[in-house]
């Protein structure tokens, strides 16, 4: 059976209801109209008898007039059964009911649960889902309980995003180039697939062979031009997949391990060209690693890469392109106790390089260390975060302060939580006092967090439940921390749902960039594209653009920790902060922190700054000065380089 049935236009924040709903088949008592009345404990079904209507089954939902749209929600029947639970769908736009255009083609994970799938904006009068497949393969039919239509918000409230970006490849990882601002991603030796020795990722013998030889695809957007380039990177011989990054003294990429497990190539965004760097003493992948204080690089775990166990510490001397192992250094105490093993016991650790040479460990085991690189290396058991559990998946940052935020206990097939925790530390081998904080809205694992210059800390993306390379149970609704109320804000929507393998990352001008999600071949989950979120301080009240407050000068443009800087705006600036270049992967970015700075004279719109005096404060390396208005406007970012001495 074909019908139409019309209901009364109901209008929720943020979403919309059909006027009207066409369905392919219905079971009488379960028509159409069941699945946009606004009562759950109703529901569409499929014809089921006297005759089995077979799969795919269609819902046209009619919105009555054209409107902006970017995400579609699905409600499951609520009275007990599964039968009929959509799966793999796809959604479809259209302004006259007659030319479609395909914008989400996913699947949706078996349970009651409200789904959403998101999708760039669009504008539409008709919204067409069509079920693929019965999510539990009961059966060939198809149910709902509710279809919704989400409608972008055009308010700069709380902020804005922009339009998708089109991207070549997968962007797993990132970092930001100091010296033109533009954001380089790259994937791995294909642009949405990887195969370390795993024939699931659909690897052909002649595929593999191309692997082992060693390339990485790359790409660069440039926020200037609005473009995007790409490059095959094959001088180095690396498949950069999965690795620990970090961002050297110099400004370079330090890109360690992966897929080739033992190698090190180093991207430096003046030559805008990749380098061979020294082999690792042990070869890794998964591992994470930071900047020291005397501009070294300390890594530790990655048995995801290059064998199974003791990936004690290790540290990089760039100057000299040499590894050294720390034998005191054993990753065995940061170990989690995650149901794969230690495949992943010692994945993705948080790391901060912090003073004299040492590095405090956060996470993601509920056991925290002090790590010291000097000599053969020490560790120090730094105590446990509260009555936190291990905490995969999950991320930190820094601002003289640990801000944390919790994950899943495993690193997949696993719960996330919403907990939150402020870990203050001081002096290295002391342990910490860990504070714990309102939670956040939503549950997450694999989100990235984003600290902005006025020190609030963006949180995006993520999944209720960890499941590598896939949407189900996507997190579209990033939220915002404050650290005065240190409470959370819920944030505009994003278009496209980023999970595992996404990143997120400061740019100069005070705007996030967000992209990736997935690297799982020819599958529905690959996200070859990338969104940027504009911060409410970037509004005035009435939804246009804020004057920004400029900075002419800042002198000397490079100088030592301790040492004095002055700064030329070109109108009162009231707070003033320093970020550090970020990298991020695998929701990991050691890079990023923030210093917030007090004028130590101000004569009219020139200020001048005393740096702290300890480089593992402010960390040797490039960061951006952001100064900011009366109305929390920030500066587009000057760059200055701190140097150890």
């Amino acid at each position: 059976m074909l019908n139409k049935w019309r209901v009364l236009l109901v209008v929720i924040p943020g979403f919309v209801t059909a006027v009207s709903i066409t369905v392919d088949s219905f079971q009488v008592g379960h028509e159409g109209a069941k699945a946009i009345d606004g009562n759950s404990s109703t529901f569409w079904h499929s014809e089921y008898s006297p005759t089995l209507a077979a799969l795919p089954h269609s819902a046209i939902l009619d919105l009555g007039s054209s409107q902006l749209l970017n995400g579609f929600t699905y409600l499951p029947r609520q009275d007990g059964s599964s039968n009929g639970n959509i799966g793999q769908h796809t959604v479809e736009l259209s302004l006259d009911g007659t030319t479609w255009n395909l914008v989400a083609n996913t699947t949706f994970v078996d349970d009651e649960s409200q789904k959403e799938t998101g999708f760039a904006n669009a504008q539409a009068r008709y919204v067409r889902i069509t079920a693929l497949t019965e999510a539990g393969n009961r059966g060939s039919w198809s149910s709902a309980a509710e279809f919704g239509v989400r409608v972008a918000s055009t308010s700069t409230t709380n902020g804005q995003w922009g339009p998708v970006i089109a991207f070549p490849l997968v962007p797993a990882a990132a970092a930001v180039s100091y010296s033109t601002g533009n954001i380089v991603t790259f994937a791995s030796y294909r642009v949405n697939t990887f195969s370390i020795g795993a024939s699931v990722n659909g690897c052909s013998g002649s595929e593999k062979l191309i692997r082992d030889l060693g390339n990485t695809y790359t790409a660069t957007y440039n926020p200037a031009t609005n473009t995007v380039s790409e490059l095959n990177v094959v001088n180095t011989v690396h498949d950069m997949f999965c690795p620990g990054m970090s961002i050297d003294a110099n400004g370079r990429a330090v890109v360690t391990g992966g897929d080739n497990a033992n190698k090190t190539s180093i991207y430096d965004p003046v030559t805008n060209a990749w380098t061979i760097g020294a082999v690792m003493k042990i070869p890794r992948g998964y591992q994470a690693s930071t900047t020291l204080s005397d501009g070294r690089i300390f890594t530790i775990g990655g048995s995801w890469s290059g064998g199974y166990s003791g990936k004690n510490g290790e540290v990089y001397n760039a100057t000299a392109n040499t590894w050294s192992l720390l034998s005191g250094c054993l990753v065995a105490p940061m170990l989690t106790n995650d149901a794969q093993g230690i495949f992943r016991q010692d994945n993705h650790g948080w790391l901060f390089g912090w003073k004299s040479g040492s590095v405090f460990q956060a996470g993601p085991s509920k056991a925290m260390n002090w790590y010291g690189t000097n000599g053969t290396g020490s560790q120090t058991a730094a105590g446990t975060r509260a009555s936190d559990t291990d905490s995969m998946d999950g991320n930190a940052v820094i601002q003289r302060e640990d801000f944390y935020r919790r994950r899943s206990p495993s690193y997949q097939d696993s719960n996330a939580t919403s907990n939150v925790h402020l870990i203050t530390i001081g002096t290295p081998n002391t342990t910490p006092t860990v504070q714990t904080l309102t939670s956040m809205h939503y549950q997450r694992a694999f989100a990235n967090a984003v600290i902005l210059p006025n020190g609030k800390i963006f949180i995006t993306g993520g999944q209720s439940y960890a499941v590598p390379f896939t949407d189900t149970t996507a997190i579209l609704t990033p939220e915002l921390w404050d650290p005065t109320t240190q409470t959370f804000t819920v944030l505009p929507a994003h278009a496209i749902p980023r999970t595992y393998h996404s990143i997120a990352l400061l740019m100069q001008d005070g705007r996030v960039f967000t992209g990736g999600g997935g690297m799982c071949g020819n599958c529905a989950t690959n996200h070859e594209d990338a969104q940027i979120y504009s911060p409410a301080y970037l509004f005035n009240s009435d939804g246009t653009a804020a004057t920004r407050p400029g900075i002419t000068s800042v002198s000397p443009a490079t100088l030592a920790v301790g040492g004095t800087i002055t700064v030329v705006a070109t109108s009162a600036l009231t707070s003033f902060s320093l970020i550090r270049y970020g990298s991020a992967t695998h929701t990991v970015d050691t890079d990023q922190r923030r210093i917030v700075l007090t004028p130590a004279t101000t004569s009219g719109t020139t200020y001048t700054f005393v740096l702290p005096s300890d480089s593992g404060v402010a960390l040797p390396g490039y960061w951006m000065f952001f100064g900011i208005n009366s109305a929390g406007v920030p500066s587009i970012a000057k760059t200055i380089k701190i140097t150890v001495s």
